[in-house]
């Protein structure tokens, strides 16, 4: 869901982040969810931004909930997409997706189809392998394919995303209006979840997708409507 279609509907603007190692934005070998929130942190410091809606899915989501929980920036609401705040192991697909891009890299494909056959190995679905792939650029000096993302260092920091930096919502708290989003086909936000959701952000709801976990890739109209309703709400 491009953010452009979300500042033409609200009529404010809304900022698409690169997290580190992720888009465009600077490597470094330090990535876990405190880092993450130091950036958001300086990225909203840096434009004087006051009263922001963060939005995150998966890692992102759970990025987004540390900026909230660590009280150092003013934000006015909270959509946390398809992930909880708590210490779970990744589903596997993760460690499978690594594998495969660590395979192409060392494949030097000279096309994006040349990749997507490798990818097969490791993913059906034609549209995660498309968002995976989005991260390809051709290498100006050789032609291969190469990802533009730092694959070793997020090979090894799975288990930093596995983990959340908070551990107790009796000493961490934000009770502004969250709204979690999760899809129906996903285990990231399991019923049983939510008390601790609830501990931690008292002002939550839940909006539920008939989805996996690729909510906003899956299912974009009916992730627009829903994180519409919260934005709009509270401003």
């Amino acid at each position: 869901m491009p953010h452009r279609v979300f500042a033409r509907d609200l009529n404010r603007p809304v900022y698409a982040l690169d997290c580190r190692n992720h888009g465009d934005s600077s490597h470094d070998p330090v990535h876990n969810y405190t880092a993450l929130a130091e950036d958001i942190e300086l990225f909203l410091t840096h434009h004087d931004l006051h009263n922001s809606t963060l939005i995150g899915h998966s890692m992102g989501a759970k990025a987004a909930m540390t900026v909230a929980l660590r009280g150092k920036a003013q934000i006015e609401s909270l959509i946390p997409v398809d992930n909880a705040p708590v210490d779970a192991a990744l589903k596997s697909d993760f460690g499978k997706y690594v594998q495969g891009m660590l395979r192409i890299d060392s494949a030097h494909c000279a096309k994006q189809s040349d990749a997507d056959v490798i990818l097969k190995d490791y993913e059906e679905n034609l549209g995660i392998r498309q968002f995976l792939l989005s991260n390809l650029v051709r290498d100006k000096e050789t032609g291969e394919q190469k990802f533009k993302i730092p694959v070793k260092i997020l090979a090894g920091a799975l288990d930093n995303m596995a983990d959340f930096p908070f551990k107790d919502p009796e000493v961490a708290r934000w009770n502004g209006p969250t709204l979690v989003v999760r899809g129906t086909k996903s285990h990231y936000v399991a019923d049983e979840m939510l008390p601790l959701v609830g501990r931690f952000f008292p002002g939550f709801r839940v909006e539920d997708v008939e989805a996996g976990h690729w909510v906003i890739s899956e299912k974009p109209e009916e992730f627009r409507k829903g994180e519409l309703v919260l934005v709009l709400k509270v401003r």
